[in-house]
């Protein structure tokens, strides 16, 4: 081979290296491009959702809900989601055992919108979850209460000193607990609370391994039908038990056109729930796994009807959080009303 055909074939060969290197390098700029976007939070799939029929970037409403209540109704029918859906809107729900697993999922920014009762808003808040409330269901105080199984020998709540009682911790019948000891003459240290989700304070209810439970519908219903289980009391006379509705703020601040379809269509399915009870219970039994006739006691014993954020409520909630700093079950004082939109 002579010189310049060795000269030719190294050119060559050189050009394919330089080549090579290049598109090397674009595939890895591109991988560290997504790996940046994924790590940061700018999914560009996420971020840059396929756009719908009508043209418009479609949009997220991320609900979290419980087991029971209006919100539950509303995924049912899906009349939210044809409401939304025009403004480009895609609804999705996430299911949580109660109100202090929903409220972290709303601090992390995992969902919008959820509904808890009157405690977990406090506690989340003492834990500086960015939430604002949006609106209320009326009163039920009938649906929580504390029960002990049919053949207990508990028979008042003053028994219930000295005894393992089951709870979700930070829920709404936490109150409710707090109050009829309080009434009882019992002090709260003289009870041993065993923190447990409804699923497995059930469990535990049903074996032995507690003395009592404090729980609300439909799960209180349920127990009470299968097991027979005698009521101790329930909150008349002791809490209101007042269903709230909650967004993040900055979603609540940002989405107002949202929030306003969000309530009125949750005001909407509470007139239809209200008329038509029974079929309430048929609609919910599959989704929720509970059997009609519990379903029917729960919607028999809880009011219905989207009411405004005001004062009157503001200071019930506050009253709730004082009472919980006091007992040191929050860390720290809040301001309730830090915690609606201005």
């Amino acid at each position: 081979m002579t010189k310049t055909t060795k000269r030719r074939s190294l050119t060559i060969a050189l050009l394919g290296f330089i080549l090579l290197l290049s598109a090397c390098g674009t595939n890895n700029t591109g991988g560290n491009k997504a790996a940046n976007n994924s790590a940061s939070g700018n999914d560009s799939t996420a971020a840059e959702a396929p756009a719908n029929d009508a043209g418009k970037a479609t949009k997220e409403l991320r609900i979290g809900f419980q087991k029971y209540g209006t919100v539950n109704i509303l995924k049912a029918k899906g009349m939210l989601e044809k409401r939304l859906e025009s403004e480009g809107y895609k609804v999705t729900w996430t299911e949580f055992p109660g109100g202090p697993q929903l409220l972290e999922a709303l601090n992390v920014g995992s969902i919008d919108i959820g509904h808890t009762g009157e405690a977990p808003p406090i506690f989340a808040q003492a834990a500086d979850t960015p939430l604002v409330y949006l609106a209320h269901e009326p009163e039920s105080p009938a649906s929580e209460g504390i029960i002990v199984p049919k053949d207990s020998k508990i028979e008042t709540l003053a028994d219930l000193k000295g005894k393992k009682v089951a709870l979700n911790k930070g829920s709404n019948v936490h109150y409710l607990l707090v109050k009829a000891l309080e009434k009882a003459g019992v002090d709260y240290k003289d009870i041993t609370p065993v923190f447990l989700k409804p699923g497995d304070a059930r469990v535990a209810f049903e074996n032995g391994s507690v003395d009592a439970w404090v729980i609300w519908d439909p799960f209180l219903a349920a127990a009470q039908t299968a097991t027979g289980a005698k009521l101790l009391t329930d909150g008349a006379g002791l809490v209101s038990n007042i269903e709230f509705y909650l967004a993040s703020r900055q979603f609540a601040e940002n989405n107002q056109p949202v929030i306003d379809a969000f309530n009125d269509e949750l005001n909407k399915i509470d007139q239809w729930a209200k008329e038509n009870q029974k079929e309430v219970a048929e609609l919910l039994s599959p989704q929720l796994g509970i059997d009609v006739p519990s379903l029917e006691i729960a919607s028999e014993r809880r009011e219905y009807g989207i009411t405004p954020i005001d004062d009157s409520v503001i200071e019930a909630q506050q009253k709730i959080a004082d009472t919980f700093f006091a007992l040191q079950l929050i860390p720290k004082e809040i301001t309730v009303k830090d915690a609606t939109l201005k």
